[in-house]
Formats: structure tokens, C-alpha cells, sequence
């Protein structure tokens, strides 16, 4: 029995973030609809995201909405509107992540669609929030690192603002969004009210860095500075990095800078024995360090850090991460089917409830697949 078995969540967004929000709904038993415009339905059908296609879409759709069913209509025109509505009606949840002011004319704000259904969890994600100079800006991933600061924590200090290789504003949205709504379904259960769930992405990025912003407040507000060489967190000491080895590279957590001299036959490293020194002096340090690896194997430093407890590990590819027993064990790809019978595989769930991983072999839905289906039922 699925945790959110016979949950219905009527979903109006396009993209990753909201998407990625009811994706995890429908892996925890949701019953997901996804409402999508006739012919292009959700834009992220043919997102430039990735040039990889699946069954003639984007490989991004396809990981993003397996496990839903699709819905044709033009919220525009009054009929596929109104049918909508007697969908919202039956709903204990609806998603959606239009700009400000989009939903308003659309007519399917929260006070409307709190007074056809009261008892509703309402989940909307927008780019800025709903206030400020920023509200109406588009809500794009890479347009949200660039604006919440992240992008000057990765990367060395020469070498400029690095953005992460991959959709963070938009999935930390997802992710807060569900949780928001999974509290809300809480709260009905015990006072039968809904609740207007309400999450931007920049929140979300700015959350991510609670830590590191956490500490420039208390820190008198000094510039952030990353190491010239081998960062890998712009506020942590030194050994903290990935360095280059003989034959990969190998990534080191925190560890005492002398005990690391001993191990490794680095007489240099065991000159640090004062911990400030590792702040204040990591950049030598590290440049020690680097210069040192180099001369030794990934797999020769590993045979002697890990007996002695140190906290480090190889620094794998997708190949070799995907070949090894560590990746295998968790079990981590499965394969779907959708409803044409083209299969893939993508990532499950990565949540376990009772020693039971959470997959499902539904594949992402075509335009309107549902429709007649779901009108029936209506």
C-alpha cells in the first residue's frame, strides 16, 4: 500500500521544477493528471534542455513524467476549462507553476479554486515569489544561480562564477514544494482545511546555501574566497578538494593536515600542525598536496587513506560509477513501459518505505493519452 494511494493531484506545469514536484507525489501512490494545451502540450516535450530524443521527445520530459496521465485541454476556451474544474472539484491536490498574474487570468487562482473544492492543497512555484522587483522575471535555472550567489562558491578563485552542471534551482523547488504539500495533506487529515502551498525557486537556491550564508553573516560580512586550486567549498580548510592523481583524481574531505603528512610520506604537510593554519594558509597547503599526488595512483593513496580512516574516494565518471557493485547494489534504474510500448530506463524514487523501494513501470504519457478516459470517469 502506497503511502498517498487514492490521492488525486490535478497538475497544471510545464518544465522541471513543479514537474519534478509531482513526480515524486505519484512515485509515493499519487494518482497524477497533467493537464497539457492541445498539440505542443508541456513545452519541456521539446526542451532544448538535451538533444537526446526518446520515442520522438525530450529525454527530459520523458524522466520527469513517467507515472502520470495526460489531459488535453485549452484552458482558454470556456468547454475544456469547465472541464477542468469538475476535475479540480474531485482533487485533493493541485499543482502548477505559472508566472504571477498568469493563474489570475486564467481564473484558476486559489480563492476560485478554493470555492469550488475548500478542502484543497494548492501548490504553486514561481521563479521570485510573488512580491518585489523580481516577481514577473522568468523563473529559468541558470538565470536563478546567477542572482542567488551560488555560482561564486564552485569552481577555483580565478576562475570566475561557475554555475552547477545541472537544474538545481529548479529540482530543490520540486522538492520543497512536495514536502509543503505532503505537510498540507497532513494538516487535512487532522482539521479537514486545505491550504495554499506557496514556494519560489530563488528561496529554494538561496535555502540550498543556509550554511555558507549562515556563516558571511557572522562572519562581517567578508567576500566569499575560494582556494586558487582545488576547491571544493569556499568556506572549509584545507585539505577539503578533489586533486589530481596519477592515473584520476582522488577527493578529500576534512582530516588532520599533519596526520595526512604522516600517511602519505609528505614531510612538507606535517609543517601545519595548528588547525587555523588550514584556513588561513590552505591555499599552500593544497598546492602541497596537489603536487604530491600526482607522483601515486588514485588506487595506491585510497590503500592507505581508508584503512587509517580518512575521508576520501575516487572520483568517478558515469561509466565507471554505472559499472561498479556499489552503483548495482542500490538498484537505482528501472525500466518503463509507455503506453505505445516504447521502453526506457531512467532513475526510481530514491525513497524506500518499509524496506521496499518505490517503482513503477508507467512510462512518461503522449498528448491527451487519458483524456477520453478521465472524461468518462468525470
Amino acid at each position: 500500500m502506497l503511502p498517498l494511494k487514492d490521492i488525486l493531484v490535478v497538475d497544471l506545469s510545464q518544465f522541471l521544477s513543479a514537474p519534478s514536484a509531482t513526480l515524486r507525489l505519484a512515485d509515493l501512490g499519487a494518482r497524477v493528471i497533467k493537464v497539457e494545451r492541445p498539440e505542443t502540450g508541456d513545452i519541456c516535450r521539446q526542451l532544448y534542455v538535451s538533444n537526446v530524443m526518446l520515442n520522438g521527445e525530450s529525454s527530459v520530459f520523458r524522466a520527469i513524467n513517467r507515472n502520470k496521465e495526460s489531459f488535453q485541454a485549452d484552458l482558454k476556451t470556456e468547454d475544456d476549462k469547465n472541464k477542468v474544474l469538475k476535475l479540480i472539484a474531485k482533487a485533493d491536490v493541485l499543482v502548477h507553476n505559472f508566472r504571477p498574474g498568469v493563474i489570475e487570468r486564467l481564473g484558476l487562482d486559489y480563492d476560485t479554486v478554493k470555492a469550488i473544492n475548500p478542502s484543497i492543497v494548492y501548490g504553486e512555484i514561481s521563479g521570485y515569489g510573488s512580491e518585489g522587483p523580481w516577481a514577473k522575471k522568468p523563473g529559468q535555472d541558470l538565470l536563478l544561480q546567477s542572482l542567488s550567489g551560488v555560482t561564486w562558491l564552485s569552481g577555483n578563485a580565478d576562475k570566475g562564477p561557475v554555475p552547477m552542471g545541472i537544474a538545481i534551482a529548479d529540482i530543490l523547488a520540486g522538492s520543497h514544494l512536495a514536502q509543503g504539500i505532503l505537510a498540507a495533506l497532513v494538516k487535512r487529515i487532522k482539521s479537514n482545511t486545505g491550504s495554499k502551498v506557496s514556494v519560489s525557486m530563488l528561496e529554494s537556491i538561496l535555502d540550498f546555501q543556509f550554511e555558507t550564508i549562515t556563516t558571511y553573516y557572522h562572519d562581517g560580512g567578508e567576500p566569499t574566497v575560494r582556494t586558487a586550486s582545488n576547491n571544493a567549498h569556499a568556506y572549509l580548510g584545507a585539505p577539503y578538494g578533489v586533486y589530481e592523481t596519477q592515473n584520476g583524481h582522488l577527493a578529500l574531505a576534512m582530516g588532520a593536515i599533519p596526520v595526512l603528512g604522516e600517511l602519505l610520506s609528505c614531510k612538507a604537510l606535517t609543517e601545519y600542525p595548528e588547525p587555523d593554519s588550514w584556513f588561513t594558509q590552505r591555499d599552500e597547503i593544497k598546492d602541497i598536496l596537489a603536487k604530491h599526488l600526482q607522483a601515486q595512483s588514485t588506487e595506491h593513496w585510497l590503500s592507505i587513506l581508508e584503512p587509517a580512516d580518512i575521508w576520501c574516494a575516487d572520483v568517478l565518471s558515469w561509466d565507471k560509477l554505472f559499472a561498479h557493485d556499489g552503483f548495482k547494489a542500490l538498484q537505482m534504474i528501472q525500466n518503463v513501459k509507455m503506453g505505445d510500448g516504447f521502453e526506457y530506463q531512467t532513475t526510481r524514487c530514491p525513497i524506500k518505505i518499509d524496506g521496499e523501494y518505490l517503482t513503477s513501470s508507467l512510462g512518461s504519457p503522449s498528448i491527451g493519452e487519458h483524456t477520453a478516459k478521465i472524461l468518462s470517469e468525470l
